[in-house]
């Protein structure tokens, strides 16, 4: 546990930390890890849906389409917000809902995994066929376009933090800071 788990785990009160971002940005590695820092528990919301309809998220788009996985999604979310404290994992779609900006702005802090397109490239690409949006005959145009769409209303976001090429342990880091200074007013550890 970091010095500023406890402490940050009490200013959470039963908000959950939700991490938004595009996909590939980091935000299921980089949330499991502050979850453990905080000792809380942690949702990827794609595992949560997959659970829930019993099938893949690719399947999902295939037989029901983005409207109904999206539907589900919002669903998906709402419960898991209404169990507070914990982190969250969005999947890179979601927080352009505004039923789900609202949820979280009503029972989470929302942190944005900033990426850019190279990095989230070089991501993706080491899983191919798990990205439903990307299986078009120019992925990364897909990427781009989607990230230009995107990024405005990630900066809707409550904290913002650039995923690091440098490891893992360095963005924990750096969203624990960024937690630490919003909840508390302070970086001190």
């Amino acid at each position: 546990m970091t010095a500023s788990g406890p402490d940050l785990h009490e200013a959470l009160g039963d908000r959950s930390i939700v991490f938004v971002g595009m996909m590939g940005s980091g935000k299921t590695a980089i949330g499991r890890l502050v979850a453990a820092a905080l000792d809380v528990p942690f949702y990827d919301s794609d595992q949560e849906i997959v659970a829930a309809a019993n099938m893949d998220i690719p399947e999902i788009f295939e037989k029901h389409g983005e409207p109904y996985f999206r539907a589900g999604e919002e669903r998906v979310i709402q419960r898991l917000l209404s169990d507070g404290p914990a982190v969250l994992s969005l999947g890179g779609g979601a927080f352009m809902s505004e039923t789900t900006r609202k949820e979280i702005c009503e029972h989470g802090i929302s942190v944005w995994l900033k990426a850019d397109l190279d990095l989230l490239m070089s991501r993706v690409l080491r899983r191919p066929g798990t990205r439903p949006l990307l299986n078009t005959p120019d992925p990364k145009a897909t990427l781009t376009e989607l990230k230009e769409k995107r990024e405005p209303v990630y900066a809707l976001s409550d904290i913002h933090v650039e995923s690091s090429r440098i490891s893992k342990a360095h963005t924990r880091d750096a969203v624990l800071a960024a937690l630490k200074e919003k909840l508390l007013g302070s970086v001190d550890t």
